[in-house]
């Protein structure tokens, strides 16, 4: 296998798609402060001009291309028009998404296809017209933002959940052919916990109140710091928050009982209490371009999490690793000897 090496974040072009709020637009920052030129994509133009006069402010080099995701013609721009301005592409960030909070039986057809289209068809776009880019640089990273949902489906999000189940599915075979064919170009899934992004005050609900993640939450910056570590270090996935560690873990093992008890628990914690109609505005088809902020509603209930900080130092990560195990062994040779008196 090719080995992958990847620029420091200061020498990179990025893009960042869907940029305007949440995620995409810490993301965007973040690269900018440690040095990054950045083209950042979304549909809210007010979105983006603000954020490209913050990176601007602190000194940065950045473009905003308006697009959406679900039109092919309008991510190949995107490509076009940061190698264009830039001279080439290093990084490929694909945040976009959206969202239909409501029972499966309550989705329309065109509801259900308009997510999928989002979700998992504008990362399969971004993938088309980034990789030609990135293959002539001779490496780069293409790093999509899923969700734990792509590992374990919640209720009342059919649509999202499938689209993300789909972007894990594209990303491992895309993966595996780049290897076949010795091209060093990372890939990864970066999949997030709930986190406190606008997300839930964008989408589209059913539900008679103003979605919500089940908490706990993290903020939206901690997921942006794993994408600029991905940026920089080859990694095939990293989940973020340790919440989502443990979910992961648990449908590993014991998907039944997950099921259970996401029965119990995450159709009343994704409904809020404030009252909201499915004809309140939201970003399904149309951007929101009132709320382009980077945290949410749900401060008061977020979290620290802890293991994000093993990802980005593996060595510290294998050590303690190693740490344990060795203790482990010691233990076990002591109950040997305990049990085995001369």
């Amino acid at each position: 296998m090719t080995a992958i090496k990847l620029k420091p974040i200061n020498q990179q072009v990025v893009a960042v798609v869907g940029a305007s709020s949440g995620i995409g637009r810490a993301t965007a920052l973040q690269f900018a402060q440690q040095g990054a030129k950045v083209s950042v994509s979304a549909r809210s133009q007010s979105g983006l001009d603000s954020l490209v006069e913050e990176i601007k402010a602190m000194g940065g080099d950045a473009i905003a291309i308006p697009a959406d995701v679900a039109d092919f013609n309008q991510v190949k721009a995107i490509a076009d028009k940061t190698v264009e301005y830039f001279g080439r592409l290093d990084t490929w960030v694909h945040v976009a998404a959206t969202a239909v909070f409501a029972r499966f039986e309550q989705h329309t057809p065109e509801e259900f296809r308009r997510v999928i289209e989002v979700n998992l068809m504008g990362q399969v776009y971004g993938a088309m017209v980034a990789l030609p880019h990135l293959r002539q640089t001779g490496q780069g990273a293409l790093i999509s933002v899923g969700s734990v949902e792509g590992h374990r489906s919640l209720p009342l999000q059919s649509a999202y959940s499938s689209s993300k189940h789909g972007t894990e599915g594209f990303l491992d075979s895309l993966r595996v052919e780049l290897i076949h064919d010795k091209v060093p170009i990372s890939i990864t899934n970066i999949m997030p916990a709930t986190i406190n992004t606008p997300f839930y005050n964008n989408g589209k609900t059913k539900l008679g109140r103003k979605p919500k993640g089940v908490p706990p939450f993290y903020q939206p910056e901690l997921v942006a710091r794993s994408i600029l570590h991905a940026a920089e270090n080859p990694v095939r996935e990293l989940i973020v928050g340790d919440v989502g560690r443990v979910l992961d873990l648990a449908q590993k093992f014991a998907p039944g009982l997950v099921d259970i008890a996401l029965a119990l628990i995450a159709i009343p914690g994704e409904h809020s209490s404030e009252p909201k109609s499915e004809d309140d505005p939201h970003n399904l088809y149309t951007p929101v371009d009132t709320d382009n902020r980077v945290r949410g509603d749900f401060d008061n209930q977020v979290i620290p999490s802890f293991l994000d900080w093993f990802d980005w130092h593996p060595t510290a990560k294998w050590g303690t690793v190693a740490g344990i195990a060795a203790l482990a062994l010691l233990a076990a040779q002591s109950l040997i000897g305990d049990n085995n008196p001369v």
